[in-house]
């Protein structure tokens, strides 16, 4: 069985010490990793991680029984019950025990010494305050055309996810792509130490996670963390619009690739043509004619970063075309279909459910602002989560941003939302409903309003943080009959 480590590259990665005398280490070997023992197979590593409500050590017992072949332990569980593991590895042989000061870190140790074993692999990193998995996701697609990929799934991007996404590495892939994600200080710098990027992209600088980080001065000084290892011949992929631009480039060995709206024609190979609103974005890469099916603005800048790294990795217009007008909508961000509400009312409706932030807020809200032919636009607003104390500071300009765009109705939800209909009722707007909390009441609550006001026409939009679970309000109002861009 051919094992992602060999015990000697395991035990060296992590500085382990291996528990009980009867393992072979002649017979060792794993082929997955996971942290959660559930999804443990035969022959996974089981990393038990230690949060602030569960200890996964308590789950041992149960990879154990589903086939684990190696278990890792914390130095102070073990040594607060040596004698349990001792009598663990003793009546299981086959498996390997391993004490270890940190089991998160040792997770991102590991990985690390598992990606150095894939030298030719050219490894680009991406991340940013808002847009970061879309253009990842079109970044793959524009890269698939030509040689093989590997990447993280959906956004598995975190101390933990990106760790366990690099494992997917094979002999065979040609060039990984790995998005990096942060809610805490060095987040980063730990999982870019992991991956060792030679290649990465920024998509921009906002204010996500600003409650953690305090200003967005910091969040570019953690962002840019992912260029730390760019070694000369190695490339940084800049938003040139960003007012952190010039920041985020200082200090970088390898080349500067700007991207973005602001970069002319003759240096980027893009033209903008129109903004087809519901229907998405035209442009041209090169000679060829690209409808982006995505909507919003937002999303033709992703575009242009996935562009930007395609043509420096030698993708053709024309293939560049194909991958971007087959790209469909990731779920959960900003989804727009044709939507029939129970008793017959067909609307579009908007869904971007997966995350929010004060920066993609303002994105989706100048998007839904400026869609044309549509007869009135209901906003469902939902709370921001991880904004800390600039929390009610950020949904009040939310509120004062929803205002400017155009609505006729908006329903604010969420403990926090409470700011944003004060700055909406402040600003003069008259029809805005408040909901307090978020629980399976409010969410009803909405849903009623919805049916009583929804006219055929209209424009609805859902927005909120993952947290809110917005997305409920769905099957309470009628039934989705496909994707309108799609």
């Amino acid at each position: 069985m051919n094992s992602l480590l060999d015990y000697d590259e395991l035990l060296n990665a992590v500085s382990g010490k291996s528990v009980g005398l009867a393992f072979s280490e002649k017979k060792f070997y794993f082929t997955s990793v996971v942290t959660d023992s559930r999804s443990v197979v035969g022959g996974s590593l089981f990393v038990p991680l230690i949060g602030q409500n569960q200890d996964g050590h308590k789950y041992i017992p149960q990879a154990i029984e589903k086939g684990a072949t190696a278990v890792f332990v914390a130095s102070d569980e073990y040594e607060a019950d040596s004698r349990k593991y001792m009598e663990l590895a003793g009546g299981h042989p086959q498996i390997l025990f391993v004490v270890v000061s940190d089991t998160l870190h040792a997770l991102q140790d590991a990985a690390a010494a598992y990606v150095a074993k894939f030298p030719k692999l050219l490894k680009i990193g991406i991340t940013g305050s808002s847009g970061k998995t879309t253009t990842k996701e079109m970044t793959v697609a524009v890269l698939k055309q030509k040689y093989n990929v590997v990447y993280n799934e959906g956004n598995l991007n975190s101390e933990t996810g990106l760790p366990l996404s690099v494992f997917k590495i094979r002999k065979d892939d040609e060039i990984g792509v790995f998005e990096m994600g942060m809610n805490r200080v060095d987040e980063i710098g730990e999982i870019a130490a992991v991956l060792k990027p030679q290649y990465a992209l920024v998509t921009n600088i906002g204010t996500a996670h600003i409650g953690i980080l305090g200003s967005r001065k910091n969040i570019a000084e953690e962002k840019r963390k992912i260029f730390g290892y760019i070694p000369e011949d190695g490339a940084a992929f800049i938003p040139a619009a960003d007012d952190f631009a010039a920041f985020l480039s200082e200090g970088i060995k390898g080349s500067i690739i700007n991207y973005g709206r602001d970069v002319p024609p003759s240096e980027s190979g893009v033209t903008f043509v129109s903004d087809d609103g519901i229907s998405g974005t035209t442009f041209k890469t090169g000679g060829e004619d690209v409808h982006l099916k995505l909507p919003g603005i937002y999303n033709y800048q992703n575009a242009l970063g996935a562009i930007a790294v395609g043509r420096y990795f030698g993708v053709s217009d024309e293939l560049i075309k194909n991958a971007l007008e087959s790209f469909m909508p990731i779920a959960g961000r900003t989804e727009t279909e044709s939507f029939e509400l129970r008793g017959g009312t067909r609307v579009t409706l908007v869904k971007d459910c997966y995350n929010a932030n004060p920066d993609s807020m303002a994105k989706v809200l100048a998007f839904c602002g400026s869609v044309k032919n549509v007869c009135h636009r209901i906003y469902v607003l939902g709370d921001m989560l991880e904004l800390g104390k600039e929390s009610a500071e950020e949904h009040a300009k939310v509120g004062a941003e929803a205002v400017t765009a155009s609505p006729d109705q908006i329903i604010f939800i969420g403990n926090e939302m409470k700011y944003a209909a004060a700055a909406a009722k402040s600003a003069g707007f008259t029809n805005a409903l408040y909901i307090p909390d978020a629980d399976d009441n409010a969410v009803e609550l909405a849903a009623q309003f919805l049916i009583d006001c929804v006219e055929p026409g209209d424009l609805l939009l859902l927005k909120a943080s993952r947290g809110i679970q917005l997305e409920r309000i769905i099957p309470l109002i009628g039934i989705s009959e496909g994707n309108s861009n799609g």
